[in-house]
């Protein structure tokens, strides 16, 4: 069975009424997305019950196969606007360290967040990010502005 396939499964018990659109990324990941009358009931409570729902589809397709590929379940694009607002407002407190120059420590994330914000700053000559190396779930980032002289992006994997 298909990833699409046991997920069409899995709404259909659930009593959804959905139409699933199935795209790969470039760097191969699999997305499902579902379009549905029910938006606010199957993502949940800040897109709790999506990320539950994706977490089992996941769980369900690694316990047939070890080595099946990560898929990303989403609704009606929210994951992806919920994701350009989050950079959005990180950028904007990158801004604030930009032109203080003070660092700044962000609340708590959890590493899929850690890693957008290390990922938007890799690049950038004035920006750095760091995770403390603690093996905490949630974790703070330090903006700070990058030193002249580095050259190389100093972040910490998450």
């Amino acid at each position: 069975m298909s990833p699409k396939e046991l997920l069409d499964t899995m709404l259909g018990f659930l009593g959804f009424a959905f139409e699933i659109q199935e795209s790969t990324a470039p760097d191969g990941a699999l997305t499902l997305q579902i379009y549905t009358s029910e938006i606010d009931r199957l993502v949940g409570p800040d897109g709790q019950t999506l990320d539950d729902l994706q977490f089992l589809l996941n769980r369900l397709l690694q316990a047939r196969d070890p080595a099946a590929p990560r898929v990303i379940v989403d609704v009606e694009h929210y994951r992806t606007m919920r994701q350009d607002s989050f950079l959005q407002r990180i950028r904007a407190l990158a801004e604030q360290v930009r032109a203080t120059g003070r660092p700044l420590v962000l609340d708590p994330m959890n590493s899929y967040e850690r890693r957008l914000v290390h990922n938007a700053f890799a690049t950038d000559p004035e920006i750095a990010s760091s995770s403390p190396d603690d093996h905490a779930r949630f974790k703070r980032i330090t903006l700070s502005r990058r030193p002249p002289s580095d050259a190389a992006p100093s972040t910490t994997a998450s």
